[in-house]
């Protein structure tokens, strides 16, 4: 039992909005922190990113070369949206994770986002980046976004509930519960991290569990090894589903999120 939790126990760190504009001074000091623990993240990279938030942090205009170094040193990159821009609201019990708010993907026809991920894909195409993953802006999706996934070739996602990896709908999914940075004593999931939100307390904070955890922190491809679809994590995901959601409860408010307009 001890070996069983301890090879079925580990988190994927996972970077949202990696885009040119972004806190370069902070994703130098990760990078110097990830080699010196051989640890290979997930960067979710914008394509072509619109959204003003980001646009406000200083531009590297070799931003793709940075990315495709990235790549050669064995770090995952995921297509994270097109243009980061939302443009659609959804309530908590309309979108497919019920999260809630605002939507780059959710209520749109299936044309439409198959378009803006198709437009994703023949970008990183054009800048020499191999893309076999995908998740959301704001982790909203509807069955159309998936529809749309599969028929650009994609079938992992870097979202969803419960303690494994697991497949649904011809999906592998890896589960992403927390905005802040907790390893579970048990399961594979991966981490949030948005580091244009981040003070320097932050990054101390991330440093000091690096330092403690390292040897819990797995590959993107050693989280796709742990795809589990028994019946009994099947019961955990949606335990986990409504355990979280009545967390979220008060925390996240529908009426409280605004459309990001280009």
């Amino acid at each position: 039992m001890n070996n069983y939790i301890k090879n079925n126990t580990g988190i994927l760190i996972r970077i949202d909005d990696v885009c040119e504009n972004m806190n370069w001074e902070l994703i130098k000091k990760l990078e110097a922190l990830f080699d010196q623990y051989s640890i290979k993240p997930v960067l979710g990279v914008i394509p072509n990113n619109k959204d003003q938030e980001f646009l406000e942090f200083a531009r590297n205009d070799n931003f793709w070369d940075e990315v495709r170094k990235w790549q050669d040193k064995g770090w995952e990159i995921v297509q994270h949206g097109y243009t980061h821009i939302y443009d659609k609201l959804c309530r908590k019990k309309s979108d497919y994770f019920n999260y809630g708010g605002g939507s780059e993907f959710f209520g749109h026809p299936l044309d439409t986002q198959e378009s803006r991920i198709k437009m994703g894909l023949e970008k990183f195409k054009q800048e020499g980046i191999n893309i076999r993953a995908f998740f959301a802006p704001n982790q909203t999706y509807d069955r159309n976004t998936f529809i749309a996934l599969k028929n650009c070739g994609i079938t992992e996602v870097i979202d969803g509930y419960g303690l494994m990896p697991y497949t649904e709908n011809k999906i592998k999914f890896i589960p992403q519960l927390f905005d802040r940075v907790i390893l579970l004593p048990f399961g594979i999931q991966s981490t949030k991290l948005h580091l244009h939100s981040w003070k320097e307390n932050d990054f101390k904070s991330f440093e000091k569990f690096v330092k403690k955890n390292s040897n819990k922190i797995i590959t993107y491809d050693e989280a796709l090894k742990k795809v589990n679809n028994s019946s009994i994590y099947k019961l955990i995901n949606i335990l986990s589903k409504y355990a979280l959601r009545i967390k979220r409860i008060g925390l996240k408010k529908d009426s409280g999120w605004k459309i990001k307009q280009t």
